[in-house]
């Protein structure tokens, strides 16, 4: 996993990560964003371009935010 999308996403869903992601590795959840680690290839550019600070990359994910790397795992484990 290259990138995580973690709380600050939650509930606020901006999208402005989904339009410039040049692979479409960002999909839509119920509450949130998640970034398909499969499909990530690491640009940075949602990172960069998000509104509310949501997306850092998975070794600068804060101890208080590590639950969503599981978060975002769990989601594309359902697919």
């Amino acid at each position: 996993m290259t990138y995580v999308i973690m709380s600050p996403c939650v509930g606020i869903k901006d999208g402005a990560c989904v339009d410039v992601c040049p692979v479409d590795c960002i999909h839509e959840g119920e509450t949130m964003f998640y970034i398909d680690p499969v499909e990530c290839i690491a640009c940075g550019i949602c990172e960069s371009i998000c509104p509310v600070d949501a997306i850092r990359p998975l070794e600068e994910v804060p101890d208080d935010e590590k639950s969503y790397i599981a978060i975002n795992a769990a989601f594309f484990a359902k697919k």
